[in-house]
């Protein structure tokens, strides 16, 4: 019985051996748990009261001790006016088109209306003294005005009289000329931090025009070059105006200067100043009143703004901008000389050019006044006000691409 059994175990033994052959190659590591020298117990105590050492050393230990190697980096400083940038540089641009694209389509009710009535009246047919009559008719429909399409129609006729003219050639003509007329007005406002202060732009305009939007969008432009903008709510006679500049001074995170409804614009814009020149802005946009209905009024109001500031710096204001509204017509004609009798207007910003068909009234505003064209404005958008240049918007005018 005995031996029995002890052949069974050897057998089982024989068969574990086997099994174990073909699970563990010859010369593998064994798996088998490493004797238990320590008592656990002992071991969890010993290991509390090292980490309880650790921590206590690293409350007491300098951290350049710790890590003498590695240099402390300030917190860079991050403005609001850099998540802006920030955020303008991530937005997506892919459906907004170049600026040219966003002045073509912005012109093209202009456009439109000037380029059909050339097919109507000139294309396949001779250039005669009815033709050029038309074409006169016309530009002036446009709101390019009678004495300005009389130029043009006089110079364009001199060497094509009794020609045969297709669309291409009578729009390339036309926008050549109207180039010319806006080539001398066409000049960037650049505006840098004077020696003695700020900057100082007077923004004018009647009510409705978009003053105060063009302060908010020239202001955030201003900044995305790197310029420090302060604003000052001179109309203090409109809440809604002075309500409008606040909201663009917390939009570009810049600051602003304003008082009470009635208070008088000329110590808005002498804190202005003063605030200005004390903080170091670059520049300081002003805005003011635009009632031209009570012009007397008006006019003392802007002188005594004018003779303030120039106390402060004899040059100041450094621009005074007029700021029309391209939508109504032959009446910025009205506005531009009513202005011109108050104060000495420095530029023009022609806005709401995509509202209306009248944007040939920028060519007639050129030709007669001669005043300096900064900027215009195609669109709601910050990159819809744009500096203004000859070329593009002639061709744009006249539907031709660059």
């Amino acid at each position: 019985m005995i031996f029995w059994r002890r052949k069974k175990n050897e057998a089982d033994q024989d068969k574990d051996a086997k099994d174990q052959a073909l699970l563990h190659h010859k010369g593998e590591p064994s798996l088998e748990p490493a004797a238990q020298t320590q008592d656990p117990e002992a071991i969890d105590d010993a290991a509390e009261t090292a980490l309880k050492d650790v921590v206590a050393e690293e409350t007491l230990t300098p951290e350049s001790h710790i890590t003498p190697d590695l240099p402390i980096i300030p917190t860079p400083i991050h403005t609001p006016m850099d998540d802006a940038k920030e955020a303008e540089e991530l937005k997506d641009h892919s459906d907004e088109g170049g600026w040219l694209s966003r002045l073509t389509k912005g012109l093209s009710k202009s456009s439109n209306k000037i380029t059909q009535g050339l097919s109507d009246l000139l294309t396949k047919r001779k250039l005669d003294k009815d033709a050029l009559q038309d074409l006169e008719d016309l530009l002036i429909m446009a709101d390019l005005g009678p004495a300005t399409a009389a130029r043009i129609v006089k110079e364009f006729g001199e060497n094509r009289f009794g020609k045969e003219l297709d669309d291409a050639e009578i729009r390339g003509a036309l926008a050549a000329q109207i180039e010319v007329i806006l080539t001398p007005v066409a000049v960037p406002l650049a505006p840098s931090k004077q020696a003695d202060g700020p900057y100082v732009i007077l923004m004018t305009g009647v009510n409705g025009v978009g003053k105060t939007t063009t302060i908010g969008k020239l202001a955030r432009q201003y900044q995305m070059q790197g310029k420090k903008v302060m604003m000052a709510a001179g109309d203090t006679f409109r809440a809604a105006a002075v309500e409008q500049l606040s909201v663009w001074a917390e939009r570009n995170h810049c600051p602003i200067v304003k008082k009470d409804i009635g208070a008088d614009p000329a110590a808005v814009a002498y804190e202005a100043y003063e605030q200005a020149k004390s903080q170091g802005i670059d520049v300081l946009m002003i805005d003011t009143a635009g009632r031209l209905h009570n012009k007397k009024n008006l006019m003392e109001e802007l002188q005594k703004v004018l003779r303030v500031l120039k106390k402060q710096a004899p040059e100041a204001p450094h621009s005074v901008l007029l700021v029309l509204d391209a939508t109504t017509g032959q009446n910025a004609h009205a506005q531009v000389q009513a202005f011109k009798e108050l104060v000495d207007i420095s530029g023009l910003v022609v806005t709401k050019l995509d509202g209306s068909a009248k944007g040939g009234v920028l060519v007639s505003l050129a030709d007669q006044f001669k005043i300096p064209v900064h900027a215009i404005g195609v669109g709601e958008g910050i990159e819809d006000l744009q500096p203004f240049t000859a070329r593009h918007f002639a061709r744009s005018l006249m539907g031709l691409g660059d």
